[in-house]
Order: C-alpha cells, then sequence, then structure tokens
C-alpha cells in the first residue's frame, strides 16, 4: 500500500473508500489497540453491523501503518462475492499481485516469479492508468496454491499485514474443512491478520466456540456507532471551514434517525455540503433523505416482489415499531394483525437470512435504514 499523492476531495464527507486522516472521524482508540496488537503479533476479530464502518477503519489503519514503516506491506481483499475455495484463493492471490504491482520492482518481480503458474497477466487502466492484475488458478489446486501464497508471504522479509473482509463467507463454502486450512496456514505465518465481518454471530461461533478451528486466535474489537458529539465536530468543522453553518439539532436529527451508522450519516451530510453552505433547519435535511429514499422505490419495490406475504408485513411491522424485542408475542401479533406465531417465526428467519432483518443487543431491526423509512411511509 505505497503512498500516493493525496488529491483534496470536493467533498470531504466520504461515504466510501478512504481519502486519508484528514476526512475520518475519530476510532482513535481502536485504531491504537488494532496498530499495537498486530504490531506485537495479534491477530483482530473485528466485527460490527454494515454501515459501520469497518472498512474505513482498516483502511486507516493500514494508513497508519504505513505512515510509521513505509515498507510494511498492507493487503485488503473483500471475500463477500466469493462461493468457494477457488474463489477465495484467487481472491487473495490477486490482492497480493495487485499490491506488489504498486511498490518497487523487485517486490513485482519476485510475485510474478513465485506465482508465474497462475499465468497473471499485467493490464492498465485505460482511464486510471492504475495497473491490475488478473489471474487464473487450475480447478484442484487450490490447497497447494494457497500454501505456494504463504510461503511467498514469508520469504518477502517484510512486516505483512493481511485484511478479509467479510470472512464469514467462509462458512458457506462446499468444501470441507475449510477454517482447518486456513488456521493450518496462519498459525504459523509471520503475517497479521484482521478478520472482519458483519454477520456477528457467525463471527462470534467461529473464534469463540472450543470446537472450531479459530477458538481463541484473535483479540476481539466490536466496532459501534461513532459518538454523537464527536461526530458532529467532526462534520460542523468542513461547513465552518467555508464559513457555512451546521445546526447541532439537524445533525442529531440525522443522526438518530440512522442509529448512528456512518455510511447513511455520510450519505446525508454528503449531499447537504454538497447543496447548502447553512444548514440551519430540520427540513433541509428531511428533503435529502426523502430524495434518496426516493430515489430507491424501483428497488424497493421489486424486493417486495421476491418476499411472501408474511415476510412483507412482518417488516412493514417492524419498520413501524423502529426496534422489536418479541416479534412473536401475541401483543405484536394482534397489533398488526400478523399471521400465527409459527408463521412470523419462519418469516423472520427468512429475513435474517435474506440480511434484511437483524438482531442488535436490544431487538429486531430492518438492516437497510433507508428501507426502514420507505416501509414506513407504506403504513
Amino acid at each position: 500500500m505505497t503512498k500516493r499523492t493525496q488529491k483534496k476531495p470536493v467533498n470531504p464527507f466520504i461515504y466510501k473508500g478512504y481519502e486519508g486522516p484528514n476526512y475520518f472521524c475519530d476510532r482513535e482508540i481502536e485504531t491504537e489497540n488494532i496498530v499495537r496488537a498486530l504490531q506485537n503479533g495479534r491477530n483482530i476479530t473485528l466485527l460490527s453491523t454494515r454501515k459501520i464502518g469497518k472498512t474505513g477503519l482498516i483502511k486507516h489503519v493500514f494508513n497508519c501503518i504505513n505512515n510509521q514503516n513505509k515498507n510494511a506491506i498492507c493487503i485488503y481483499l473483500d471475500i463477500f462475492a466469493t462461493q468457494n475455495l477457488n474463489d477465495f484463493v484467487q481472491a487473495l492471490g490477486t490482492a497480493i499481485m495487485e499490491n506488489a504491482v504498486k511498490h518497487e520492482k523487485s517486490l513485482m518481480a519476485k510475485a510474478f516469479d513465485a506465482f508465474k503458474a497462475w499465468r497473471p497477466v499485467l493490464s492498465y487502466d485505460s482511464l486510471t492508468g492504475q495497473p491490475s492484475v488478473s489471474i487464473s488458478i487450475e480447478p484442484s489446486h487450490e490447497e497447494h496454491t494457497l500454501e505456494s501464497i504463504f510461503k511467498h508471504l514469508e520469504n518477502l522479509k517484510k512486516d505483512v499485514y493481511i485484511a478479509i473482509d467479510e470472512f464469514q463467507q467462509i462458512v458457506n463454502y462446499p468444501e470441507k474443512g475449510i477454517e482447518a486450512l486456513l488456521r493450518s496456514h496462519i498459525q504459523f505465518s509471520h503475517a497479521g491478520f484482521i478478520f472482519s465481518g458483519s454477520r456477528q454471530h457467525l463471527m462470534t461461533e467461529m473464534f469463540n466456540s472450543p470446537k472450531r478451528p479459530f477458538y481463541q486466535s484473535t483479540e476481539f474489537i466490536n466496532l459501534k456507532p461513532l459518538p454523537e458529539e464527536t461526530y458532529y465536530d467532526f462534520s460542523r468543522h468542513f461547513f465552518e471551514a467555508r464559513k457555512g453553518e451546521l445546526n447541532i439539532d439537524v445533525f442529531h436529527n440525522v443522526y438518530a434517525s440512522f442509529n448512528g451508522h456512518t455510511w447513511y450519516v455520510q450519505f446525508i451530510m454528503n449531499r447537504l455540503y454538497e447543496t447548502t453552505k447553512r444548514v440551519e433547519n430540520i427540513s433541509q435535511a428531511n428533503e435529502v433523505i426523502l430524495a434518496a429514499v426516493d430515489s430507491l422505490t424501483p428497488q424497493y419495490e421489486t424486493m417486495m416482489t421476491l418476499l411472501t406475504s408474511n415476510q412483507v408485513n412482518l417488516m412493514k411491522a417492524i419498520a413501524k415499531e423502529g426496534k422489536v424485542d418479541k416479534p412473536q408475542s401475541a401483543d405484536f401479533i394482534k397489533k398488526y394483525n400478523l399471521a400465527s406465531a409459527s408463521s412470523v417465526k419462519t418469516a423472520l428467519t427468512a429475513l435474517i437470512d435474506k440480511e434484511l432483518v437483524y438482531l442488535d443487543k436490544d431487538g429486531y431491526i430492518i438492516y437497510d435504514r433507508f428501507l426502514n423509512l420507505w416501509l414506513r411511509r407504506l403504513l
């Protein structure tokens, strides 16, 4: 992860990617804890729901590490879309190769030499000029290739840190013993690992169950929403820097509307910053929120056609309540004229599996906060 010249973003409210520490809010304690753990040989399990800011934190941690040690190799990969071991090994190999081509030529040469059996092809984006690598791994060669990857990392003689996002995806692979296979390589590797995931029950089971290979092999960090006061100070700074204003009550309304979920707050602040210098009343924020929800209506309408009537009705009821502790209770079922408790249980299980409904410490909520607002408007 070489240092590149930072172009100042037009809009400071970044809700995708990472643009450097000036546009990253707080997380000082979490950053310090992760950096110290990795540098002292402790791997990390990073947990949170989606849209809280795991990926941004990982990129920020890597930025801090590279500022301290420019020779450190920091590799990030998201395996949410992978379906099997071959996909995983290819994703890991591609991430390593693409990281190599962005470093000095000697590192790139080592990577191409070590993995020449993958038939790597280097190309450049016609618009950005950024290098990319495509590779091919033969079926049934995954385990041998994985072993080659870890040998290559050890031979680099550099500090290597790897973040694997949505790590719980490996539970769904059809091959048997994937956790044990990865653990067998990782436990002897000098590389530091961050295992990040949004399905907290799966991640907790993987790393906390004595029956699982990764049992007690990492240090846990559970990411919570940013403190509202800290987030407000961060946000108002950008408005005031151009002689504008961000009213504290407006920010509180936005923060509360999305339970402090970073992605949504950044999204709304981004649109407000684009359209006005002075954010003085709640109606300004509500207009932006309404426009965002309306733009997603076709997507949500299509989604509803793919659900059963019981699932749709249950989602509407949860959205109306905001958060439901006991969705199978007689009072809740009667209040929203739902089907039987068993039907609610079946619908709830399906919605959780589809990641449309999520259980946090206080109850069940709609995962997508814009979808939650859209559903409330249907009632």
